[in-house]
C-alpha cells in the first residue's frame, strides 16, 4: 500500500508551521528528558504535536512521552489508511492484505485525533464517513471472491485493490465486531446536526442493525467463530474469556438480529478461575485478551453475574493478569535476556522466524507471528516482547506500565520510529541468520521492522482512555453498547445511570 503523507492536509491544514514548529519542541524536550536519545538516530520527527504543547518545554518527562507516543501512533492510521476506503492495512511498511479488525481501530483513532488536535474535526468526520459508506456498499454475498462479506458480517481481510475477499479467509464475527465497535464509537463522537455527522451516525445504525448474529450461532445459543462460502460456518465457538467479549455484548444488544440471553452464559461457562504469580483472576495467555473489549467498555464498577461472585469487576481482572505477567518477566522462569521490571508483555504479535538455536547451550524454538502469554492456562514465551501488551495496560496499571515504557523507549531506541513502537523485539535472538521479519541488530537482539493495525490501535484508544477517558465516555452513551451490557446481566456504576434504551431482552 503506497504512503498516504499529508493527506487530507494533516500537516498543512490541520498545523500550519507553527503545528510542525510544536512537533519539533515536543521531539527536541522529549530527546532532552531521555538524556539525549529521544527523537535522535534514525527517527523521522513526527508531522503532527499533542493538542495542548505550548508549553512542551516545561511539560513532565511522562507527559511529553506520552504526548509523542500517542501522536506518532495516530499518525499510523491516518496516513497509511486509504483516504479515499478508509480501508487500513493489517501491517506496514511490508506490503500487506487489508484487516477489517485494524480498520476498526482506525475508526476508533479519528475522534482521538481530533480531540488531541491532530486533525480538524471536518477532515476526521470526512475521513470515517468515507470508511463507512465503502462498506456499507460493498457486496456482500455468497461468492467465493468478489464479495467483502456476507450477512452484514465481513471477511477477516480483504484485498487492498478492491476490498474484496482475501483469498480464502474466513467471515469473522469477532473482526466484525471490532470494526463495528469503532463505527459505534464514531456513532456517538460524531453527534451534530452536520450533514456529514448525521449520515455518519445513520451508516453506523445501518451497517449494526444489518448483521445477522443470530445467523452465527449455528449450535446455539453460542456464537461461532465465522463461515466460508466453500464450507459454510466453521466448527469452532467462541466459549470461554477472549476478545470475543465486545463480540457477545453488541451482538447481545442488537435490535434486529440478537441471539439468545442464554448465550451470555453459554460463553461465561467456559471461563476458567486460576492463580498466577499471587494473582486470582480469570485467565486468558496473551494479554490482547485483556484489552481489546476494554478499548470500547469502561468496565470499571459494572458487574456480571460471574465477576458479581467475585467481588471484582473486568477492570480490575486485568489488572491482575497485566501485574501478574510483570512478575513473570521479573522472575523470568526461562531465562530471556533483558526480561525484568521495564521489559515485559507478552501477547500476539510478530517474531523473527520458526526455528530452533541455542541460547546458553539450551535449544529453544522461536517463532513468528504467535498468540505469546503467560497465565495459569499456558505460557507461551520464546523471548520476545510486543510494547502493545505494555501500553494498552496503561489504565489498568499505570504506576508500573508508564515506567516500563519509559525505560523500553530508554533502553532499546531500535525499536523505536515514526509511528512510535515498533510491533516486537527479542533481546536473545542474536543469531546471525536470515529472519522472516525484522532484522538482528548486533549485540541488541531482534527488533521487527512493522507496525500491526491491530497492535497500533489499543496503543493509541487506551493511553487515551487513561489520559481522558475519551472512548470509554462516548461509549457509555451508545444505547446499543447499554443494551448489550445489560442483556448480557452487567448492572452497577456509570451502567445504572445510563438511560432506558428498551428491549433487554
Amino acid at each position: 500500500m503506497e504512503p498516504a503523507t499529508h493527506r487530507n492536509g494533516f500537516v498543512d491544514a490541520a498545523f500550519g508551521l507553527d503545528g510542525l514548529a510544536r512537533a519539533l519542541a515536543i521531539a527536541l524536550s522529549l530527546a532532552l528528558s531521555l538524556g539525549g536519545i529521544a527523537g535522535c538516530g534514525p527517527s523521522p520527527t513526527p508531522k503532527y504535536a499533542p493538542a495542548e504543547a505550548g508549553a512542551a518545554t516545561e511539560a513532565s518527562h511522562e507527559t511529553v512521552f506520552l504526548d509523542s507516543l500517542e501522536a506518532r501512533t495516530f499518525g499510523f492510521f491516518w496516513e497509511q489508511t486509504s483516504d479515499e476506503t478508509g480501508m487500513s492495512p493489517d501491517r506496514y511498511p511490508t506490503e500487506s492484505f487489508i484487516s477489517v479488525a485494524a480498520t476498526g481501530f482506525a475508526l476508533t483513532a479519528y475522534p482521538i485525533g481530533v480531540e488531541r488536535g491532530y486533525v480538524s474535526r471536518e477532515a476526521a468526520a470526512a475521513r470515517t464517513l468515507r470508511t463507512l459508506q465503502y462498506f456499507h456498499e460493498a457486496r456482500q454475498d455468497t461468492t467465493v471472491s468478489g464479495a467483502t462479506g456476507y450477512r452484514g458480517f465481513f471477511y477477516h481481510f480483504l484485498e487492498p485493490e478492491t476490498g474484496h475477499r482475501f483469498r480464502d479467509v474466513e467471515l469473522s464475527t469477532v473482526d466484525t465486531a471490532l470494526f463495528l465497535a469503532g463505527a459505534l464509537f464514531c456513532q456517538s463522537y460524531f453527534d451534530s446536526e452536520d450533514p456529514a455527522e448525521t449520515r455518519i451516525r445513520a451508516l453506523a445504525d445501518s451497517l449494526y442493525f444489518r448483521v445477522e448474529w443470530d445467523w452465527a450461532a449455528i449450535r446455539p445459543p453460542i456464537l461461532s467463530h465465522g463461515w466460508k462460502p466453500e464450507e459454510g460456518h466453521l466448527p469452532y465457538d467462541w466459549v470461554g474469556y477472549s476478545e470475543a467479549m465486545l463480540l457477545y455484548l453488541l451482538a447481545l444488544g442488537s435490535p434486529t438480529h440478537p441471539i439468545e440471553a442464554a448465550a451470555w452464559d453459554g460463553w461465561t461457562a467456559g471461563y476458567r478461575w486460576g492463580e498466577f504469580y499471587g494473582y486470582e483472576h480469570l485467565g486468558f495467555c496473551p494479554l490482547f485478551g485483556h484489552q481489546y473489549s476494554h478499548v470500547w467498555v469502561d468496565f470499571r464498577g459494572i458487574q456480571d453475574d460471574f465477576m458479581r461472585e467475585r467481588g471484582i469487576d473486568y477492570f480490575e481482572n486485568s489488572r491482575r493478569a497485566t501485574l501478574a505477567q510483570r512478575a513473570y518477566a521479573i522472575e523470568n522462569p526461562r531465562g530471556w535476556r533483558g526480561y525484568g521490571q521495564s521489559l515485559w508483555g507478552l501477547t500476539a504479535c510478530d517474531g523473527p522466524l520458526h526455528t530452533e538455536q541455542e541460547v546458553g547451550g539450551v535449544p529453544r524454538t522461536f517463532e513468528t507471528y504467535w498468540a505469546r502469554g503467560a497465565s495459569f492456562t499456558e505460557v507461551r514465551d520464546d523471548g520476545t516482547i510486543a510494547p502493545t501488551a505494555m501500553a494498552a495496560s496503561l489504565p489498568f496499571a499505570p504506576e508500573v506500565v508508564l515506567p516500563g515504557l519509559l525505560a523500553m523507549r530508554e533502553d532499546h531506541p531500535e525499536a523505536w520510529s515514526t509511528y512510535g513502537f515498533l510491533d516486537a523485539l527479542n533481546p536473545s535472538f542474536v543469531f546471525e541468520i536470515p529472519v522472516q521479519h525484522g532484522r538482528v541488530v548486533p549485540e541488541v537482539g531482534w527488533v521487527d521492522s512493522d507496525y500491526l493495525g491491530i497492535d497500533q490501535g489499543p496503543i493509541l484508544a487506551m493511553i487515551e482512555n487513561y489520559r481522558t477517558g475519551l472512548v470509554w465516555k462516548h461509549m457509555q452513551t451508545n444505547t446499543h453498547l447499554v443494551r448489550g451490557l445489560r442483556a448480557a446481566g452487567f448492572s452497577g456504576g456509570w451502567l445504572d445511570d445510563a438511560p432506558d434504551v428498551g428491549d433487554e431482552r
